[in-house]
């Protein structure tokens, strides 16, 4: 396998309402002189996309009742509470802190929600890429999520187009000739904790790209791929 190149793409503007990301990624990539190549993937932070996509709205952060109101409205089902911290199941499927809803890097007195459809906002990212810039590559939303064994965040793909969320390993061998029973491996999670590795908590870098990725992976993909069914979930 060649070796992995990981960039990010800077000189993006400020995105509002109505942007078009894809055309704006486009552009900032070729002015630093990174086009898009075929089979690269594109990662593109959670809050751009929410920006450009509308899914921001006022919020007093002080008032403690209003973001409790808008979490459970944004919620399917609450599991913890811990003072002001909710741990709540989305209308994704995700279990996350607060609904996923983001206070950082976004003006005060507004929070910004998970897109409506992140699968979609992927697949509408990767089609204006294709038509702006005629190559294809996949497409990874990405949040910032905590895990429940171990301390510490990563991002992880929360919409995921052109690109296998997950590869599936079953059935295989491994180095001793022993089959593989249970290896499925998050790869579209392992591409956004990369990705976020050069794109940095406070730099405002709204996306990145990674190159050299295996050809094979680049198919159909959803992130409903790495949403673990509650029946097979232990902690629910």
């Amino acid at each position: 396998m060649p070796p992995l190149t990981v960039f990010p793409i800077e000189g993006v503007p400020e995105v509002r309402e109505g942007d078009v990301l894809a055309e704006l990624l486009v552009a900032a990539a070729q002015e630093q002189g990174t086009p898009f190549e075929p089979d690269d993937c594109v990662v593109v932070t959670q809050k751009v996309v929410s920006k450009a996509e509308g899914r921001v709205v006022p919020l007093d952060a002080s008032d403690a009742g209003a973001r409790r109101a808008l979490i459970e409205s944004e919620s399917v089902r609450v599991l913890r509470r811990r003072d002001e911290l909710i741990i709540s199941e989305t209308r994704h499927g995700f279990v996350c802190a607060n609904a996923g809803i983001d206070l950082s890097n976004i003006p005060d007195g507004q929070a910004a929600l998970l897109p409506v459809d992140p699968d979609r906002s992927a697949r509408r990212i990767r089609d204006g890429i294709r038509a702006h810039a005629g190559v294809d590559v996949g497409v990874i939303v990405s949040d910032t999520f905590g895990r429940a064994w171990r301390v510490g965040l990563t991002d992880v793909a929360i919409g995921v187009a052109g690109l296998a969320a997950v590869v599936d390993l079953r059935g295989q061998s491994d180095a001793h000739g022993r089959e593989l029973q249970v290896t499925e491996i998050a790869l579209a999670d392992e591409i956004a904790g990369a990705a976020e590795l050069v794109k940095g908590k406070a730099e405002q870098v709204p996306a990145t790209v990674v190159r050299g990725l295996d050809a094979e992976w680049f198919r159909e993909g959803s992130a409903r791929e790495l949403v673990r069914p509650p029946a097979e979930d232990l902690f629910r």
